[in-house]
């Protein structure tokens, strides 16, 4: 979460715990990935306790910034490729199917570009008003287009996807995009990840519609 160590580590702790009951779930290997986001978001809450401990003490300044980075790799690297793909494991129809494989290659090449810009440009963090702040000193002039093409696999695939309640998560997903966007602007990485609890409690949601038939396919019985 972003308010605290204690928050964000125990958020961690719940996340973790969602997780391995979403990996029980599943029935096959390809439903694997999709069931291990929870696991994801988990070891990336962890990351970002160690880094309110790295800010929050100046005896931990001097390691501070691995956390920064460790977070980011989740959150800016991680997420536009996991997402299609594990989305796509899942998928049955054949046209869906193809979108995804292209919304997985746009998530692909805008992880390399992010990381490219993790490495090149200069990236912080501080705590602001009770949130960690991220400053990634990224080229503006390409900001926008970096951000749709970010936004693309991470939520548009979820609303793709034939699985049933699929996009139920998308729509979580976007809400909580919005309401962050506009409330918390200044801390739009961090508070977004709020959010990652609820969105997990979707993927477990689904997940157990794996032990029914078809896999809970949307257009079908379940």
């Amino acid at each position: 979460m972003c308010f605290s160590a204690g928050a964000s580590f125990g958020a961690s702790a719940v996340l973790g715990t969602i997780g391995v009951i979403s990996l029980k779930k599943v029935l096959e290997p390809t439903q694997r990935p999709f069931a291990m986001i929870p696991l994801i978001f988990a070891v990336q809450q962890f990351s970002e306790g160690m880094l309110w401990i790295g800010l929050s003490h100046p005896v931990a300044a001097a390691w501070s910034h691995f956390p920064v980075y460790i977070f980011l790799i989740f959150a800016q690297l991680i997420w536009p490729v996991w997402v299609p793909y594990a989305v796509f494991r899942l998928e049955k129809d054949p046209v869906r199917k193809r979108i995804l494989q292209v919304l997985l290659i746009i998530g692909l090449f805008i992880s390399c570009y992010l990381l490219y810009c993790m490495f090149v440009y200069r990236v912080s963090a501080e705590i602001r008003s009770g949130h960690i702040h991220y400053s990634l000193s990224f080229p503006i002039a390409l900001a926008w287009i970096s951000s749709v093409l970010y936004f693309m696999p991470t939520v548009a695939s979820l609303f793709v996807s034939g699985v049933k309640k699929m996009p139920m998560l998308g729509a979580a997903i976007l809400i909580s995009f919005l309401v962050t966007k506009i409330f918390f602007e200044d801390f739009l990485i961090s508070v977004w990840c709020f959010f990652a609890a609820i969105l997990s409690l979707v993927v477990l949601g689904i997940t157990s519609s794996f032990r029914t038939e078809d896999v809970g396919v949307r257009g079908k019985e379940a």
